[in-house]
């Protein structure tokens, strides 16, 4: 299987635990991915607030590269470059006015969009495209005794659910279960984590982190696995300041890609596992389990 890959600028900043895991996972299900040449900014969901067409020119750019390159498909893994690729597409089929600006403006760049290139969410490829029993064939580590909360995040099942539910998303949660690992079953798994809220209105941002992390560890989950690289920051990075507002709700958020690796039996330090602030470990095998865990995957990183 080939795909084109559009990375976007999170996975290289602060998201580098995301494709630090997520390349090597792929690597290791028969996965080629190519990155796109030359892509830019999608622009993320900022942009599109100010100037919609702007915005759709940005991000249909890498659109007319993904074709003039010949990828019949483009993954895009960050949330917000998943959603604002796909409102570019739906844009330029949608609204002729704005297609006839995209084109002039992408004709003044030597480029040309047909809006037929699929954007594709990894959760979307790994589901459909690869399927859970080739997954489960490649574990030799199973997540067993590992109470996983699932937080899906916004973007990238609304307003496009081309490949999940948009109310009560379940791929991951599949995903996690073929890996061995217990889902959480729990409510937020859809609900904001504020965004830039955390930078911009703290009160009103770090209160939904400290909601959801809150919750997951009523429902007894012992992680947080996510697919969105803001989500992934404000969930890890803001506990000391939880604490002191209202209670310790500490506990680790990783990249759904980072516990396949575990699974897979990749080593922790390529999958950026020692990245976060709040560190993971397995929890202590069952008795009747081989004593492959219980001793932490990544120690606490130093600062």
């Amino acid at each position: 299987m080939k795909y084109g890959y559009f990375p976007g600028c999170s996975l290289r900043g602060t998201g580098r635990a995301y494709e630090a895991s997520l390349l090597p996972v792929f690597r290791h299900l028969g996965i080629q991915l190519d990155e796109l040449e030359d892509w830019n900014c999608c622009g993320a969901t900022a942009y599109m607030s100010i100037d919609e067409t702007s915005a759709c020119v940005l991000a249909s750019r890498n659109l007319a590269l993904a074709e003039k390159a010949g990828h019949a498909q483009l993954l895009a893994p960050c949330s917000a470059c998943y959603l604002v690729l796909n409102k570019a597409k739906h844009y330029f089929h949608e609204y002729p006015a704005m297609t006839v600006q995209v084109k002039r403006a992408l004709q003044r760049g030597g480029l040309a969009y047909s809006g037929n290139t699929p954007v594709r969410h990894p959760l979307d490829v790994l589901i459909h495209d690869v399927g859970l029993e080739a997954i489960r064939q490649k574990v030799v580590h199973p997540l067993k005794g590992l109470r996983v909360a699932c937080y899906y995040g916004c973007q990238i099942v609304r307003p496009y659910a081309t490949f999940d539910d948009a109310c009560e998303p379940t791929t991951m949660d599949q995903l996690m279960e073929a890996l061995g690992a217990t889902v959480v079953r729990w409510p937020l798994k859809t609900k904001c984590c504020g965004g830039s809220l955390t930078g911009t209105i703290p009160e009103a941002g770090l209160r939904l982190v400290y909601i959801l992390c809150k919750e997951a560890l009523k429902r007894g989950a012992n992680v947080i696995a996510t697919v969105c690289p803001l989500c992934q920051f404000n969930l890890d990075a803001y506990h000391h300041d939880i604490r002191r507002r209202w209670e310790d709700v500490r506990i680790p958020t990783v990249y759904f890609t980072q516990l396949m690796g575990v699974a897979f039996g990749l080593r922790p330090v390529d999958l950026g596992l020692q990245r976060g602030f709040v560190p993971f470990q397995m929890p202590a095998s069952p008795p009747d389990e081989p004593a492959v865990a219980g001793k932490p995957v990544v120690a606490p990183p130093t600062r």
